[in-house]
């Protein structure tokens, strides 16, 4: 038996390891506010790694960056019914600018009431919009190509931590068109952009594919997302992007003279992932000693940690372990500078390398007097952490071997994770369920972690999809996406028994 470093499996409680994971790994911490979390520096390191290279990919695009209020006027809502409607019970609202002290306690100052409420952005495309009402005038002045990074509040009934939270961290782009064409084909461009990050930086296999109706952002013509399969078998959507057609456009007045002279509404979309993605990338490949970080998103790629004994001799292991530290941030990897850290802190070898295990540090490297006196280094890869005896995995490497193959480790690293994920993705989509009694048993209780059931399906709306949507609730199950790359549908729909016209994931989500 393998003695693992958290106190729960993913086997026996997937929801209470998760929890565990967050914890041991110093991820993040409850705030005092409810459904709002502190994200401690591991966390947050994730997140600016995230940010860093989904920012590249989004600039390589043509899109700036910018910033908006984090205070919406209500009435910027009330312009547009539908999507009010699909925020409203989610809205935290400011009304009043002023605290005064009544029998001892802080109140809101009945004379500070504002003269109309302020949302605190739960999402920006109706302040964003009303700026762009003012930037459009012609033809010229398209397309309008943006994105900001920003927080947003979400009031939660159910929350946890980094999946589901009443404030989260994320972007949002928006852009403006003067063609249905041009806007459809930059929603599909970023829905590409987010699949290829998540697939190459978070290691993270997805689905791509058209939202159902039920399903689509509150205003929006069609809406894309990504979709990830965490290990219980259930599906996160790690990232979405909106095809709003003329809908916000309407509503804020955005409209451009074209190059005949016309007036028209520009076409508009927009787009975002979020901190969410932490959520996913601790499912998809932690393991039952804690996180394991794909190094292109881990703030420290390799981590030295000197095995001290308060001796005289130390000086020369920290010595050692210094000129390690520099020369492997001479190397590259994965097309950046190696992230290489010397871990100082007075602690135990053995409790500061459990604790770097724990947090998923891609490769951690120990070195004591005997490396030092032999010229070598004792490595342990996360991705492999121990040996089929159940014992550690750490291989005692010659020092300039290690410098030699480090970059190479940790491209090797990458894929490993890429390859165990998407393996574990492929093997648990079945598409041999032809009726809804099948696709009922498929989740039937008794199956621990089931997957996803990829099933013909008709695309039924109004009553009809409303009927699909209720038999699937009772089934706690809901419609993911329409795959891009689906196989064509043949034969009938599970819900409606109409003839199928294309094929779309059912599963289990977050």
């Amino acid at each position: 038996m393998i003695k693992r470093a958290l106190n729960v499996t993913r086997e026996a409680d997937f929801a209470a390891w998760y929890q565990t994971v967050i914890t041991e790994a110093d991820m993040a911490e409850d705030s005092g506010v409810r459904g709002c979390m502190v994200i401690r520096p591991w966390g947050y390191g994730i997140w600016e790694r995230i940010q860093r290279l989904l920012d590249d990919r989004i600039k390589a695009t043509g899109h700036e960056n910018c910033y908006f209020p984090l205070f919406i006027p209500l009435s910027y809502f009330e312009k547009e019914a539908e999507h009010v409607d699909g925020f409203a019970k989610e809205m935290a609202v400011v009304t009043h600018h002023r605290l005064v002290q009544k029998d001892g306690k802080l109140v809101p100052d009945p004379e500070a009431k504002l003269e109309e409420p302020l949302v605190v952005r739960p999402t920006s495309e109706t302040v964003i919009g009303a700026a762009f009402s003012r930037w459009v005038q012609s033809w010229r002045d398209l397309p309008v190509l943006i994105n900001q990074w920003a927080n947003v509040v979400r009031w939660e009934m159910r929350t946890r931590m980094f999946l589901r939270t009443a404030e989260f961290l994320w972007q949002e782009g928006h852009t403006a068109h003067a063609t249905v064409e041009e806007a459809r084909e930059e929603t599909m461009k970023m829905l590409e952009v987010y699949r290829s990050f998540a697939e190459d930086c978070l290691a993270m296999p997805v689905v791509a594919g058209e939202k159902p109706e039920n399903e689509r952002f509150p205003g929006a013509v069609a809406t894309y997302s990504i979709e990830a399969m965490m290990q219980d078998g259930k599906a996160l959507q790690a990232g979405t992007s909106h095809f709003l057609g003329t809908t916000f456009s309407s509503a804020q007045n955005i409209k451009f003279q074209n190059a005949e002279g016309q007036q028209e509404l520009a076409q508009t979309t927009s787009w975002g992932v979020s901190t969410r993605m932490i959520g996913g990338l601790i499912m998809v490949h932690g393991d039952d000693d804690g996180l394991r970080v794909p190094p292109r998103v881990a703030p420290w790629q390799i981590v030295i940690v000197p095995m001290l004994r308060d001796v005289p001799e130390d000086q020369a292991i920290v010595d050692y372990c210094k000129a390690l530290q520099a020369d492997l941030a001479k190397l590259s990897a994965l097309g950046e500078p190696v992230r290489a850290l010397l871990d100082l802190k007075p602690a135990k070898a053995a409790t500061k390398r459990w604790g770097w295990v724990k947090k998923g540090a891609p490769i951690i490297v120990e070195v004591g007097g005997r490396d030092v006196a032999g010229g070598n280094v004792s490595v342990v890869r996360r991705d492999r952490l121990y040996r089929e005896d159940g014992k550690l995995d750490s291989a005692v490497i010659a020092r300039a071997d290690f410098v030699d193959g480090a970059a190479q480790t940790l491209e090797s690293i990458q894929a490993a994770l890429h390859e165990q994920a998407r393996g574990r993705l492929d093997a648990n989509i079945r598409r041999d369920v032809t009726d809804f009694d099948g696709l009922a048993a498929a989740f039937d209780d008794k199956i621990r972690y089931p997957g996803w059931v990829e099933v013909n399906w008709s695309k039924p709306t109004g009553a009809d999809l409303d009927q699909v949507v209720e038999r699937l609730k009772k089934l706690k199950l809901t419609m993911r996406n329409v795959p891009g790359n689906a196989a064509p549908a043949e034969g009938a729909c599970v819900f409606t028994g109409q003839p199928a016209v294309e094929r779309i994931l059912v599963a289990r989500a977050y």
